[in-house]
């Protein structure tokens, strides 16, 4: 797969910016805070909370870490075999109907002829991204997907607004696909001009 500077995806799930920012927030979170991420983890192993927000909630209202050094901390003291780090799982896990998943596919193949291409699994859906994302891909009960794109809607009379999506907040528009030959040469053109804003 690709990497900076070349054609095509890459699977590391990151882009250049999202590392730095997770090695920012562990960098700092010793300095800040006076205490090891090893110390942090053994706090976290002391919640009385068992579902992620709440441990989240707990660490921000007795120990005062915010959400991004808390989501850290939890993510190493409860490990789920199914983050950032492991797209796979996420994959097999979203994309278990195989009418969404040759859509996603469809997409994917798309976004294979854009250079510097980063796509990054998350629980919810696929992400594409270059600098920032450009575009995401969720599956839809019924075979079906919804592709939200860094374009605003009246880019193509196809689109509409998305109205709660999870993924960034730069998507302003969605379209939902019935069926793989809906990622037509249009579409394409889309995806491009999304991922040149990013």
């Amino acid at each position: 797969m690709g990497t900076s500077g070349t054609a095509g995806p890459t699977r590391t799930g990151l882009t250049e910016r999202q590392r730095k920012w997770f090695a920012s927030v562990q960098a700092s979170l010793e300095r800040d805070t006076g205490k090891t991420l090893d110390e942090w983890v053994a706090i976290a192993r002391t919640c009385p909370e068992t579902k992620p927000k709440a441990r989240a909630d707990w660490l921000r209202e007795h120990h005062g870490l915010g959400i991004n050094r808390a989501s850290h901390v939890l993510s190493v003291a409860f490990p789920s075999g199914e983050g950032w780090d492991q797209p796979d799982k996420l994959r097999a896990a979203l994309w278990t109907d195989p009418a969404s998943l040759k859509i996603l596919e469809a997409v994917e193949a798309a976004v294979a002829a854009l250079p510097d291409v980063v796509t990054g699994q998350r629980k919810g859906f696929t992400a594409f991204s270059r600098k920032v994302q450009f575009a995401a891909v969720r599956p839809l009960k019924g075979g079906l997907a919804v592709l939200g794109l860094a374009l605003t809607p009246d880019a193509d009379p196809r689109l509409d607004p998305p109205k709660n999506e999870s993924w960034s907040e730069r998507l302003k528009a969605k379209l939902v696909l019935d069926f793989p030959d809906q990622v037509d040469g249009r579409l394409a053109e889309l995806l491009k001009q999304a991922w040149a804003r990013s």
